[in-house]
């Protein structure tokens, strides 16, 4: 089994080029506006993964985006799709809720909506399929990673990337206070602020951590697992997926990267 830091296949070589320090401090400071002013901060962050996303694809097959279908788990409205379609994808976002769906007034054909526990697509039908923020929100996260890997075309790539629960976002809008329990923090932000968090713990919130991730990455018999590191660190702090416990903390957002097999 290849290590995380050094995959037989180097598909992280140019996408490590762009994981800067100033990267980083952008990304992480756009997070505030992500309730107030979501298409201030999906813009930015649909930009940097149309970057990850094309860059992980050339290190993998040595070819650009230009006529790949891409689709999204959980893609929402949608905030992704003039990005990838500026670099010739076909991009397909699949959300279950409705609400979702239509929550920025945006208009994206071809768009479904579907469960990621059960894709409506067929198997081995597309060149790149990724997740961005979503196994945390789902009960059963690596049912939809094993749906993603089987939709994947043989050599193509598979992408899911979520935020840990130990890290400092973890509880979304209810952390810091997330580290002393997931009800008790949801308890607390609805006392304080009136209302329910929107990611409510148990229901739409769930504790994922780095280990549950290689786990499910290095044991699935239909991907190989090529790279895993942190999405929103510069490259030099990519080691702390390595060490055990550590990464649970420290990680903050884990990117798993494989190949369907």
């Amino acid at each position: 089994m290849p290590s995380t830091t050094r995959p037989r296949t180097d598909v992280t070589r140019l996408f490590a080029r762009r994981a800067t320090l100033r990267r980083s401090v952008g990304l992480l400071g756009s997070f505030r506006f992500e309730q107030t002013e979501p298409e201030k901060f999906y813009g930015g962050l649909a930009r940097d993964t149309v970057d990850l996303i094309g860059d992980l694809y050339t290190g993998l097959t040595g070819a650009d985006l230009t006529g790949t279908t891409v689709v999204d788990v959980g893609g929402g409205p949608g905030y992704f799709a003039d990005a990838f379609t500026e670099v010739g994808s076909r991009y397909v976002p699949i959300e279950p809720d409705p609400s979702e769906m239509h929550a920025a007034g945006l208009q994206v054909g071809g768009a479904i909506r579907g469960s990621g526990l059960a894709l409506p697509l067929r198997t081995g039908s597309v060149d790149v399929c990724f997740s961005s923020n979503v196994a945390e929100h789902v009960p059963t996260p690596w049912v939809m990673a094993d749906e993603m890997l089987r939709v994947t075309r043989p050599g193509g790539l598979m992408v899911l990337s979520y935020t840990l629960w130990w890290g400092p976002f973890g509880g979304h809008e209810t952390g810091p206070w997330h580290a002393f329990g997931g009800e008790y923090a949801a308890r607390r932000y609805a006392r304080k602020h009136g209302r329910e968090p929107k990611n409510r713990y148990g229901v739409s919130l769930f504790d994922v951590g780095a280990s549950d991730g290689l786990r499910w990455a290095r044991s699935t018999p239909d991907g190989e697992l090529l790279a895993a590191f942190p999405r929103y660190h510069p490259n030099w702090a990519w080691w702390f997926v390595n060490v055990p416990g550590v990464r649970e903390f420290l990680v903050s957002n884990l990117v798993l990267v494989l190949r369907r097999r």
